[in-house]
């Protein structure tokens, strides 16, 4: 923007210099001509009395050399009453040009080698005409031309430069403020909520930062407010947590007493993690520093044996795989035990009882994936399961399972794909970008997906328990 405005005010500035200097240096060289020719017309007149007074050549001499000099003045006397011609000074014009003035009777210039003579006729006492030639060199039609042109064109130069100078200076003005409003955008759409613009330069720029400035204030209040929202609504579940805690205590003994108790005990974690994370406004998805993350397998295993007692109660078959040794994943321990939890909920809530399932992990040289299959009826439309809020209309479906997993996944620089499972049911597929490492291509992607699929498939049909 700033160059551009120096382009026009420099364009423009040049067509208006060009517009007036040229015109001015054509009259300029037009006045010198005019000066030098009104000149040898003032030495012709200076002649012109004595030549009405007397023909001697001797004292014709004596005025042309009083008016000008032998070089640049010359008198042309015709011949009358039995005397000769008369030719004092130099000729410079030719004699049918003087032929031509004299049968005139008027005065005329013409170009001759060097210059241009001025062909004056004046009358004498005995009727004749005589011609005064003053001749007039190039260098005296141009003389000052050249300096006029010089002045003018440094006139014009030094105008155009500082024309350049006050558009730079404008343009300053007009961009500064505008690459700080774009900074500033930056800066916010980056998640730095602190971010704001000065409110300083032209009219139009001030107001818009002044818009983008309410704008990230809006931003902020918005977020404190859906935090505080969220703190709430999670609040809320203390009290039904309370009285599912009590109902827990008084199961008794026995495994499904015990294992109803500590998802109970989980779920009040998660509700105290979730209000503690909305009021400190923590991001708790990206891992930090090259120690952050958890061990995938382990999390796996461990929410499997969680769910297992539900299987085993529906009758489904389950089987995981890659968990055997330890898998770093560069996401925190509880959100990916939330991730796991909510896509094996989706199987457990959207899957008729008996139907198997599958949970397999792959660490690859630069991602882990973690894919969870089915063998139920399949998802119609999975973009549309991955949009936020697109549950199934049923009880308990409020869509933000997948979206949550979603995110978790992008974090990392990852994503989730859906596709067909190889047990004939919904296969979701996360993909978590380990850091520091070049992500693998697509074809890479859907090779490491098929061989994974394959190990599925011989997997489940394998028996193998959990270590």
């Amino acid at each position: 923007m700033r160059w551009a405005l120096v382009k026009v005010c420099l364009a423009v500035t040049t067509m208006v210099v060009v517009a007036f200097a040229v015109p001015l240096g054509l009259v300029i060289k037009e006045m010198a001509r005019d000066r030098a020719f009104a000149g040898a017309e003032r030495q012709a007149a200076a002649v012109a009395p004595a030549l009405s007074i007397t023909t001697e050549r001797d004292q014709l001499e004596r005025v042309v050399a009083s008016a000008g000099s032998d070089a640049q003045m010359a008198v042309h006397i015709p011949a009358a009453d039995g005397k000769p011609a008369v030719d004092i000074g130099r000729r410079h014009a030719a004699d049918a040009d003087i032929a031509t003035v004299r049968r005139m009777g008027r005065a005329s210039t013409t170009e001759v080698p060097g210059g241009s003579t001025l062909l004056q006729p004046v009358a004498l006492s005995s009727g004749a005409i005589a011609v005064v030639e003053v001749y007039i060199p190039e260098a005296e039609v141009t003389n000052g031309v050249g300096t006029a042109w010089a002045v003018l064109a440094g006139v014009g130069a030094a105008l155009v430069v500082g024309s350049v100078a006050v558009a730079d200076r404008l343009g300053v003005r007009m961009v500064r403020p505008a690459q700080r409003l774009v900074e500033g955008a930056h800066e916010l759409g980056e998640g730095r909520l602190g971010a704001r613009v000065p409110e300083e330069g032209p009219n139009e720029l001030r107001l818009a930062a002044v818009a983008f400035n309410s704008m990230a204030d809006q931003v902020v209040q918005l977020l404190a407010n859906e935090r505080e929202l969220a703190a709430d609504l999670s609040h809320r579940l203390r009290t039904p947590l309370t009285v599912l805690r009590l109902n827990a205590a008084s199961l008794g003994e026995g495994p499904a007493a015990e294992q109803t108790r500590a998802a109970v005990a989980q779920l009040e974690r998660e509700v105290d993690t979730i209000i503690r994370t909305a009021r400190e406004a923590k991001p708790q998805t990206a891992a930090a520093g090259p120690g952050a993350g958890c061990d995938a397998a382990e999390v796996v295993r461990e929410r499997m044996e969680f769910w297992s007692a539900l299987a085993e109660d529906e009758g489904r078959k389950w089987r995981v795989a890659g968990v055997d040794r330890p898998v770093r994943t560069p996401v925190a321990r509880a959100d990916l035990a939330a991730a796991l939890d909510a896509l094996l909920g989706n199987v457990f809530r959207h899957t008729p009882e008996g139907t198997a399932f599958a949970v397999d992990v792959h660490n690859g040289d630069d991602a882990v994936i973690v894919l969870v299959s089915d063998a139920g009826p399949g998802i119609p439309d999975p973009e549309e399961a991955m949009l936020r809020g697109s549950g199934s209309g049923n009880d308990g479906s409020t869509g933000l399972g997948l979206d949550i997993v979603r995110r978790l996944a992008e974090s990392t620089g990852g994503d989730v794909r859906i596709g067909a499972s190889v047990l004939g049911g919904t296969e979701v597929r996360i993909w978590f970008q380990l850091a520091g490492r070049r992500p693998a291509g697509r074809a890479r992607r859907g090779a490491v997906r098929r061989r994974r699929s394959g190990r599925l498939a011989s997997t489940f049909n394998r028996p193998r328990s959990l270590p």
